[in-house]
């Protein structure tokens, strides 16, 4: 399963934040094991640099991210994506970002706390603990679809199954 994982969840595990860290940490290992295809968007990474160095410092900053990068592919964040993302209509110019990445990227899910922001999203938004339900209810494919109710405008299963954690 290939999953777009939203800057937020990523933010929960590198600060530890309670009770939320958890569940995204146990995407974190599934992706660093291998056993799921882990992207972030590129603009994502930035983010995460400013809002570490902010509340720690610019060290603890680049390590994280050294750390992020060691286990997470980077989806693309280019004009194509910033134009896929004007046209989503989605409140939050962010987040359609992350969704348009996603969908070029060939993602499967978005991996985000903020689900309800993704309404218009073409690639379907969960939560983390309900992306590991998905992938706990794959067995040992990987790969679980999606349903009905979880489905946004053809989101899902893309055929991909498992690959390789970028390391």
């Amino acid at each position: 399963m290939r999953l777009l994982v939203d800057v937020n969840v990523c933010l929960d595990v590198l600060l530890d934040r309670a009770p939320f860290c958890e569940a995204s940490s146990r995407i974190w290992s599934l992706v660093e094991e291998g056993k799921l295809e882990g992207l972030v968007p590129a603009h994502g990474v930035t983010t995460i640099h400013y809002m570490v160095a902010g509340t720690r410092d610019r060290a603890t900053a680049r390590r994280f991210v050294g750390d992020l990068l060691r286990v997470f592919e980077v989806a693309a964040v280019d004009g194509t994506v910033l134009q896929r993302a004007l046209g989503l209509g989605m409140r939050d110019f962010e987040d359609a970002v992350c969704a348009a990445a996603a969908e070029v990227a060939g993602c499967d899910l978005v991996v985000t706390r903020n689900g309800k922001d993704y309404g218009d999203s073409p690639v379907t938004a969960v939560d983390p603990i309900t992306a590991l339900a998905l992938v706990d209810g794959a067995g040992s494919t990987g790969v679980s679809e999606p349903s009905a109710s979880w489905r946004r405008r053809g989101a899902g299963r893309r055929g991909r199954g498992v690959a390789r954690a970028a390391r």
